[in-house]
C-alpha cells in the first residue's frame, strides 16, 4: 500500500511543445508496476488546448470543472462540461482543450506502453481551433 499526500506532487506547467495557451498539469499518480495507469488533473486557461496527439492505449478524460472541446481528426469538435466521461481509443488522433471564453479542468487517465503515454503531433492551429 501507498499513501501519497495532497501536494507532495509539485504542479507544472503544462510543456509548449505539447499544449498552446495556459495550461497546468497536477500530478496524480504514477504507475506502480505491475499497473500502468498515469492520472494527473489538467487545467486550460481560456483559448488553450491540447496538440493534435495520440495514446497508444487510449485515454479518459473526466470533466470537473468549466467548458471545453473535443475533437477526433476528421469529425466535428465537441463540448464537454462538467461530469462528461471522455474515451478516447488507442491511437485515435485528437485534441482537446478549453473554450474561448471559459477555463477547463479535467482528470486524464491513460496507460504507459513501453514508457509512453502519448505521441504528440502538430498544434491545433487557430483556424483548426475556432472551426
Amino acid at each position: 500500500m501507498n499513501i501519497q499526500r495532497n501536494g507532495t506532487r509539485p504542479s507544472g506547467k503544462g510543456p509548449d511543445e505539447w499544449f498552446t495557451g495556459a495550461v497546468r498539469v497536477d500530478p496524480l499518480f504514477q504507475p506502480n508496476a505491475p499497473a500502468r495507469a498515469v492520472g494527473a488533473n489538467v487545467t486550460f486557461e481560456p483559448g488553450a488546448r491540447t496538440a493534435w496527439h495520440k495514446h497508444p492505449l487510449g485515454q479518459t478524460l473526466i470533466v470537473t470543472a468549466g467548458a471545453g472541446w473535443v475533437q477526433r481528426r476528421g469529425g466535428p469538435i465537441e463540448e464537454i462540461r462538467p461530469g462528461d466521461v471522455v474515451w478516447i481509443p488507442p491511437g485515435e488522433e485528437h485534441w482537446h482543450g478549453a473554450k474561448p471564453n471559459t477555463a477547463m479542468t479535467h482528470i486524464a487517465i491513460q496507460e504507459e506502453l513501453d514508457g509512453k503515454t502519448a505521441d504528440f503531433m502538430e498544434k491545433v492551429s487557430d483556424e483548426q481551433y475556432r472551426v
